[in-house]
């Protein structure tokens, strides 16, 4: 599995992946944008638009570390087992958390199955934070590979579950991030 994605963006409310640049790069790319290391540590931002901050982002454990621990959520006492999200961002303005996993493939493989469990990890992740009143959306950045005939019954199943989908990017308005009006 390959974990580390290059992300770019394409218009000022979008963002586009394609190599090895982290999701945080992706959004420091933008002039308005101003993205921190939080607590002195690579897996967890503080982002800023216009010097307000007005998001966090965690990568795997730091979710956890930096998220719950700190607000006394023993995740054992919620759920049975960690998920560890590609990326999670937490905009801080309306309480959502939104957790992003980025799914790239060139062959058939085992990433097939994984897009079939958006519905139990959406689940998860939402009686996870629901003692925090924080609320989750669940979704997938595809790679070309999923556009396929083959995946349309899958790809309607994400839909049908609450979870969403896009394909190499993801827009700034899904994610209920502020933008630049010029």
């Amino acid at each position: 599995m390959i974990e580390w994605w290059t992300w770019w963006w394409n218009t000022k409310t979008w963002l586009h992946f394609e190599s090895k640049v982290s999701f945080e790069q992706l959004l420091e790319n933008l002039d308005w944008y101003e993205v921190k290391n939080k607590k002195w540590v690579n897996d967890s931002f503080e982002v800023f638009f216009d010097w307000n901050k007005v998001a966090e982002t965690y990568k795997k454990h730091a979710l956890y570390k930096w998220l719950l621990e700190p607000k006394w959520i023993e995740y054992k006492k919620i759920i049975s087992k960690k998920l560890l999200p590609d990326n999670a961002i937490y905009v801080i303005s309306n309480d959502t958390l939104f957790i992003i996993e980025i799914k790239y493939q060139q062959v058939a493989w085992s990433v097939d199955e994984k897009l079939q469990t958006c519905d139990f990890k959406n689940k998860q992740y939402r009686r996870l934070f629901k003692p925090l009143w924080i609320d989750v959306r669940y979704c997938y950045v595809l790679s070309e590979w999923f556009m396929k005939s083959e995946y349309k019954d899958v790809l309607n199943y994400i839909q049908a579950m609450d979870c969403h989908y896009f394909f190499w990017e993801l827009p700034l308005e899904f994610l209920w991030l502020p933008i630049k009006n010029n």
